[in-house]
């Protein structure tokens, strides 16, 4: 018995853990207009039925400016508003942060932290939504399956104010 005890330990830790991951990659368009604002744009994991599953990402103007609070644009972000951001409060811990320049912005998530910790397995979109001050508005999604049963690279893709939204899920 005294020996089952010593190795069932060494078996459980050379048993390799399942955590799935989620990688985003969000691509900004440099955009060639007279007056370019950076967008404030949204990244949440959406259920079948459009209900929020985890909210993964909000960029805002962080400052107070002569317009107002950068909160007081959120709401242009129509659908995530809609959907889940007006329960918000800002700035949320680990997913609210200022508007990123133009090109690649990357995310990394793993299951079992926060935000995936409550996603249960079924069938998502992956919903990304941007708006710009003096330019338009536009909402990317990807579907996909958690948790992977094998790696697997997804993509949606914008026509204005997003370019590539690229989702890359490892089991």
């Amino acid at each position: 018995m005294r020996r089952l005890s010593l190795t069932l330990p060494a078996i459980l830790l050379a048993t390799p853990v399942a955590a799935a991951d989620l990688n985003v990659t969000v691509q900004i368009p440099q955009l060639n207009v007279a007056e370019y604002h950076r967008p404030y744009t949204a990244v949440w994991v959406e259920r079948e039925d459009h209900s929020v599953a985890a909210q993964l990402a909000v960029w805002y103007a962080q400052k107070d400016s002569k317009e107002g609070a950068g909160t007081k644009w959120l709401p242009e972000l129509r659908q995530w508003w809609r959907r889940g951001g007006r329960e918000l409060q800002m700035p949320v811990d680990g997913v609210s942060g200022a508007t990123r320049p133009a090109g690649d912005q990357k995310l990394s998530f793993h299951e079992g932290k926060a935000p995936l910790n409550a996603l249960a397995p079924g069938k998502y979109d992956l919903v990304v939504e941007a708006a710009r001050e003096s330019g338009g508005r536009e909402v990317v999604r990807v579907p996909f399956t958690w948790p992977a049963a094998a790696p697997q690279q997804l993509a949606g893709q914008g026509s204005s104010e997003l370019g590539a939204v690229k989702v890359d899920l490892a089991p």
